[in-house]
């Protein structure tokens, strides 16, 4: 009798549950393996929408949700909460592979947890650089990690260097490129009524907190918020996440409701914000979208700050200091462009092609649950 293997993946927010949602898919109707969906994070706060919903309509067979934090709790009081509670998971579902993405606190814990109950570790996304902490969670994260799904050849070169092995990493893209891609996502009409939009043009705002900047965070929101008021332009806000001195983003957004010109919202869907970015006349802030997203639309970004410092260059990225007026001037200066090609550096959309093949592989379930450093 032949059983299924078990599959966890962890999610904290709707953005990288959006993005991992076509392997979920993929996992859930295999006869090959079983899917377990942790869903914890900012998905069970209510300040930022209750995004929980989200994964639950998806009708997974196996759904936890976890409440890992109090409203403006320490991130590393989160740490340890979530550690706790996913170890406990672990010895309950005895998982075959734990999913982890990106570099949020829960990823971090999940691979932390993950390898102290001797399960095997695969980490998504890793091997980019950006900036501030995100960076330490990352590389924490692949350090911990046995296998890695790697967006393109630079962040596997990265690991090498970071001493992993070669023959555990696999590039198979971004897989939020695969839903950017799709024909599937909602048309901008059905965007906008679904958020009550009524812009006929806008851009997008998406700043977070830095928390190695913790102490100028106020005073870096007040000026960036300033520049978005005295442009005049139309402005589709989303919250921050939920990192160290989000309270300062937060109490200048509540500053700005009422204003006819700005729409703001604690969260957006993925594949909702996916058609409002591709139809936006820029994005603006510090949020890897910009970056990341927002080039393979052929959008323009103007990224404020350090916060993705490290990320590489596109010519679609105009990079601008936290003053108030060269965050204007950077908006009031852009050249609106409807015809730009997009740059292609996270794959083009096949990677859950990729991941049916990497998790079909007999090979992978061979791998050495002892790390080595590789010289």
């Amino acid at each position: 009798m032949s059983f299924k293997k078990k599959l966890l993946f962890i999610t904290g927010t709707r953005a990288d549950f959006g993005k991992l949602k076509p392997l979920l898919s993929y996992v859930e109707n295999s006869d090959k393996f079983e899917l377990f969906v942790i869903v914890t994070g900012m998905h069970m706060l209510s300040l930022y929408g209750s995004t929980y919903r989200e994964v639950i309509k998806q009708n997974y067979k196996n759904i936890y949700l976890v409440n890992n934090q109090f409203e403006n709790e320490p991130m590393g009081s989160i740490l340890g909460n979530t550690i706790n509670i996913l170890t406990r998971f672990f010895k309950e579902i005895e998982p075959d592979m734990v999913f982890v993405h990106g570099d949020r606190v829960e990823a971090l814990a999940g691979a932390l947890a993950a390898c102290f109950e001797r399960k095997l570790v695969c980490h998504i996304e890793g091997g980019e650089l950006s900036g501030t902490i995100d960076d330490s969670i990352r590389h924490a994260i692949s350090k911990f990690a046995h296998i890695h799904l790697v967006a393109n050849d630079e962040a596997k070169n990265r690991l090498i260097k970071m001493g992993e092995d070669k023959n555990n990493i696999f590039i198979i893209g971004s897989p939020d490129i695969d839903v950017m891609n799709s024909d599937t996502l909602p048309s901008l009409k059905d965007a906008k009524e679904y958020y009550d939009i009524n812009f006929s043009d806008y851009a997008i705002s998406l700043f977070h907190p830095v928390t190695t900047e913790f102490e100028h965070m106020q005073e870096y929101a007040s000026e960036y918020f300033k520049a978005l008021k005295d442009s005049g332009k139309n402005f589709i806000m989303i919250y921050p996440n939920n990192d160290l001195g989000s309270k300062f983003i937060l109490a200048q957004l509540q500053t700005l409701q009422g204003y006819k010109n700005i729409k703001i919202f604690p969260s957006i869907r993925f594949e909702y914000f996916l058609t409002l970015l591709k139809n936006a006349e820029f994005i603006v802030g510090n949020s890897s979208a910009g970056v990341r997203e927002a080039p393979f639309y052929g959008i323009n970004a103007i990224n404020v700050g350090t916060r993705q410092n490290n990320r590489s260059s596109s010519k679609f990225v105009y990079n601008c200091c936290y003053d108030s007026n060269e965050i204007l001037k950077a908006i009031l200066n852009l050249k609106l462009n409807s015809m730009l090609e997009k740059e292609i550096n996270f794959g083009s959309g096949d990677s859950l092609d990729k991941f049916i093949d990497f998790i079909n592989n007999n090979k992978i379930w061979q791998t050495n649950l002892q790390k080595v450093f590789v010289e």
